[in-house]
């Protein structure tokens, strides 16, 4: 919490070399460096626990799909998309894993029709978490549905309660194309309120403001 990360780091190393056969300080080390954003090292001890794992059971996904957004974003996405699909084979209904894969895949113009299907499967698990319903809301925009990504851009939101930069920027871009430039500048607005240090945003304003 003091974001004093090495020294977290060799009080677990040591627990660690003393507990070999427990696994949780080294989980709790593999979640610091991924919270950290020190993605190579956390796959390095998410490799550990892997493997001491043996056997995997359908409460072991967490691992898989923690290596696995982990390789995604050092970018070797080979290696994240293999662990992501065995988090998905270890519990199938997990919808943090289905909206990862799913929108991975989508964002890269891969496997569009399953991406959106596992997106869609993780909103009906989850109909109440507004990141995963701006997952769906975008990945329609993105495939020109514009009505209907305005309609989940909305429920995403509504249900952030106003309180997130990037979901107020896709409801805005769904605004724009709509042609409904009062209420993308108002969102727009908020975005900028949240995050000032946006550039986009503000040249996103001064289009809308142009058209108007």
């Amino acid at each position: 919490a003091l974001k004093r990360t090495d020294e977290a780091r060799r009080i677990l190393l040591d627990l660690a070399a003393e507990n070999p056969k427990d696994i949780r300080p080294v989980e709790a080390l593999a979640n610091i460096l991924r919270g950290r954003e020190r993605f190579a090292e956390a796959i390095g001890h998410y490799d550990k626990i892997i493997t001491m794992l043996g056997e995997p059971k359908p409460a072991h996904w967490t691992y898989w799909y923690a290596r696995g957004t982990s390789y995604e974003r050092i970018k070797d996405w080979p290696n994240a998309e293999k662990d992501l699909l065995r988090a998905m084979r270890l519990d199938p209904d997990q919808a943090l894993v289905l909206n990862y894969l799913g929108y991975s895949w989508v964002d890269q113009d891969l496997n569009l029709q399953r991406g959106l299907k596992l997106i869609r499967k993780a909103v009906s698990l989850k109909p109440d978490d507004g990141y995963i319903v701006d997952s769906l809301g975008w990945v329609l925009y993105q495939r020109g549905d514009y009505k209907a990504a305005t309609v989940e851009l909305e429920r995403a939101v509504r249900l952030t309660q106003e309180n997130d930069a990037v979901i107020l920027e896709h409801l805005g871009d769904a605004y724009v194309k709509s042609g409904r430039w009062d209420e993308a500048l108002q969102v727009y607005g908020r975005s900028q309120e949240l995050a000032p240090d946006n550039p986009q945003i503000q040249e996103k304003i001064d289009q809308v403001q142009k058209s108007i």
